[in-house]
């Protein structure tokens, strides 16, 4: 079988479940809160690894009482941690989510032992035997990114980049990425232009193929676009009662990579990523 790595963040993730969030200097009366797995390279793994892939995570984890509920949900997700690093005397990372009512959310992150996630661990020839694809996200040091999309296509495995959170990416990075995917805002902050319809999330793709083989941006409620040299389109959105969209967009990229890994073609793998975040946000 196939193998994907995920570079990417572990989080140890405090939910708040509130009636809205609060504005500035606003204190606001939850209802509960709980704790989650998380970070964007966690969700993603376990995520990819729920559609049947065979997925190895390289990370990091503290030594502090997060760490062991971390690698357990990992393992438990059918993740192999294997590469996941104990840092002595820091902290694993996490984060505090409010959401809302209407099923949004907003969050604050600790990146932690994210931050020291050491670039040396993605030459190991071990790590991409049988390796198809590599998954990388924006919540570790980029140095770490571009060491590990090098050693990818080394071993000739394709690499899909999740750029969120956003942030500057060197060209020496994009150089090595054949499937960007970003949402609405990200879209907007690197194309320079708004995205505020589904039609502009589609002229957003196009655009990015300018600097990327293939672009996906997604555009919430309203569905995703797609682009490559052989297509390019729209998926519209599926239409779902909202339950929490806290953790959707991991949701389509696990979907998203695993359609691919299959052999889909990017249209289908769209739709297929689509319809598994709008399972999810419905509580699915």
């Amino acid at each position: 079988m196939a193998v994907a790595v995920v570079v990417g963040s572990l989080h140890y993730d405090i939910f708040v479940d509130a009636p809205h969030r609060p504005a500035a200097g606003e204190t606001v009366t939850a209802r509960a809160w709980s704790p989650k797995f998380g970070g964007k390279g966690g969700n993603q793994a376990v995520a990819l690894a729920g559609q049947g892939c065979d997925v190895r995570m390289v990370s990091a984890v503290g030594d502090d009482d997060f760490a062991p509920f971390l690698l357990d949900r990992l393992a438990a997700g059918g993740v192999s941690a294997e590469n996941v690093a104990r840092v002595a005397g820091t902290g694993s990372g996490m984060s505090v989510a409010i959401g809302d009512d209407a099923g949004d959310y907003a969050a604050a992150i600790v990146s932690g032992a994210n931050l020291a996630i050491a670039p040396a661990v993605v030459a190991d020839p071990a790590l991409w035997n049988d390796a198809a694809f590599l998954l990388l996200q924006n919540e570790v040091p980029e140095a770490v990114n571009l060491a590990a999309a090098t050693a990818a296509r080394a071993h000739g495995a394709r690499v899909c980049l999740n750029a969120a959170p956003m942030r500057a990416m060197p060209d020496a990075l994009l150089a090595l990425v054949d499937i960007l995917v970003v949402n609405q805002p990200e879209a907007e902050a690197i194309c320079g232009a708004p995205v505020g319809t589904l039609e502009d999330a589609l002229a957003a793709a196009r655009a990015l193929t300018g600097r990327v083989p293939a672009a996906v941006v997604t555009a919430g409620g309203a569905g995703v676009a797609f682009a490559s040299a052989e297509a390019s389109g729209v998926v519209p959105g599926v239409p779902v009662r909202v339950v929490s969209a806290h953790g959707a967009g991991d949701h389509f990229i696990g979907a998203l990579v695993a359609a691919l890994m299959r052999g889909a073609p990017l249209s289908d793998a769209a739709a297929t990523a689509n319809a598994a975040a709008a399972r999810h946000v419905a509580g699915g």
